[in-house]
């Protein structure tokens, strides 16, 4: 908890002290004895101080709020702090050049106008980086919350070379995931993503787990998302896993503030998962019609009980029939090797959410061995969908919100 704290003031210090300097530099925000100055800091303050005091007040309609509006807040800090990082490191570039060029060969009786042009200089620099911050970090932000409503659906067909029942059966999967219900959640998107699900005739329907965000109480009507999530049709069920944030854990800026020790699921959320019509799998194998064979694990990261404890993967899959498709659905997309080994022939997860805001998505790949979408490794099939929610800032910019369709095809 004191090392997440301790991150977080040390940014914003720094930002605060960036936004400060361009302050001074820029004659119409400084002000007589830097009144309008102090005016912006302290404005400045009062929003990070929003998604702090989110995590920290205990569960009430106060925290809730406090804890929405700052990450909303997050989603424009991001780009701001980003932006003023970058083009005042842009500034100080030209800055300097100009410097050097004016400067050649300057006579020393034409000091006096060299350094108020160096000034002026500074003014305009200042008010371009504070201006342009402003306007892109706005600008990103409320692109990205409109464009993380606009759930897309990614389809995949795959063949796999193993027999089900009948030659060249078909089985038409459609994955979800990373929900994450909480304060910034809308009822409208949900049932968008229940009515995407059903047109696209599912046979069955996996969950990737992340249905909440680490906390029950903060969704507002629960009830209503139940039975949304009710509504999906699928042919042979709706079959889910637990993903790290289906617990009950205070965040800061998406980080947990206490040891994974202290992260249980509640009651609250196993009843909602039931009330939602998923038949949740926890280390354990299932055979579908058809003779597809189906593993659901706990999540390796957090398993509800404090722990992080779950099967290994063979131990897991030691009773498959080798002969027929084995499907694995976990939360992260990990140990996929071993999966192999164990015999899975194809592993389906989330988590990653692409990456969901730029430049999060060039990152992701270096984390994950498949960051987002189809990729083959160790002789299985993965894929990982980018989610239909968003964590944290309620935001997309460079990733989909999507739901994800696999035409499998068996041998």
């Amino acid at each position: 908890m004191l090392t997440i704290l301790t991150i977080f003031l040390l940014q914003n210090v720094l930002l605060v002290f960036l936004i400060d300097r361009c302050l001074k530099w820029w004659p119409r925000t400084a002000g007589r004895h830097g009144v309008m100055r102090r005016y912006w800091i302290t404005v400045f303050i009062v929003f990070v101080l929003l998604p702090l005091t989110g995590a920290l007040l205990p569960d009430g309609p106060v925290k809730f709020a406090l804890a929405a509006a700052g990450n909303i807040w997050l989603g424009f800090y991001v780009y701001f702090g980003g932006l003023v990082l970058v083009l005042l490191i842009l500034a100080g570039v030209i800055a300097l050049a100009v410097r050097l060029v004016r400067g050649a060969g300057r006579k020393e009786n034409a000091a006096g106008l060299a350094e108020s042009q160096k000034k002026a200089l500074f003014r305009y620099l200042a008010g371009a980086v504070l201006c342009l911050s402003f306007a892109g970090g706005l600008i990103l932000m409320v692109y990205g919350m409109v464009h993380a409503q606009q759930t897309k659906v990614v389809t995949y067909d795959l063949a796999v070379d193993k027999a089900a029942d009948e030659p060249g059966a078909q089985l038409n999967v459609v994955l979800i995931g990373d929900l994450h219900l909480s304060v910034n959640s809308r009822l409208s998107m949900t049932e968008k993503m229940v009515e995407l699900v059903n047109a696209q005739e599912p046979d069955v329907v996996l969950v990737a787990g992340d249905i909440f965000t680490s906390t029950y109480a903060g969704l507002s009507h629960p009830e209503q998302y139940a039975q949304a999530l009710r509504g999906i049709q699928a042919k042979y069920g709706v079959y889910a896993v637990y993903g790290n944030h289906d617990v009950e854990e205070p965040l800061l800026g998406g980080f947990p503030l206490t040891p994974i020790s202290e992260a249980f699921r509640s009651p609250e959320i196993e009843q909602f998962f039931a009330d939602s019509g998923f038949t949740v799998l926890t280390d354990e194998v299932v055979t579908l019609p058809g003779g597809v064979q189906l593993a659901g694990r706990i999540d390796g990261e957090k398993a509800g009980d404090g722990t992080a404890n779950r099967m290994s993967a063979a131990r897991l899959l030691e009773g498959i029939d080798p002969e027929r498709p084995v499907l694995v659905l976990e939360h992260e997309p990990v140990e996929y090797k071993a999966l192999s080994e164990a015999g899975a022939d194809v592993v389906m997860s989330g988590h990653t959410h692409a990456g969901q805001i730029f430049p999060g998505n060039l990152i992701v790949p270096f984390f994950n061995e498949n960051g987002w979408g189809y990729k083959r490794l160790h002789e299985v099939d993965t894929f990982v969908t980018a989610g239909v929610g968003y964590y944290g800032p309620p935001m997309r910019v460079g990733t989909d919100s999507e739901v994800t369709v696999i035409r499998m095809t068996f041998r």
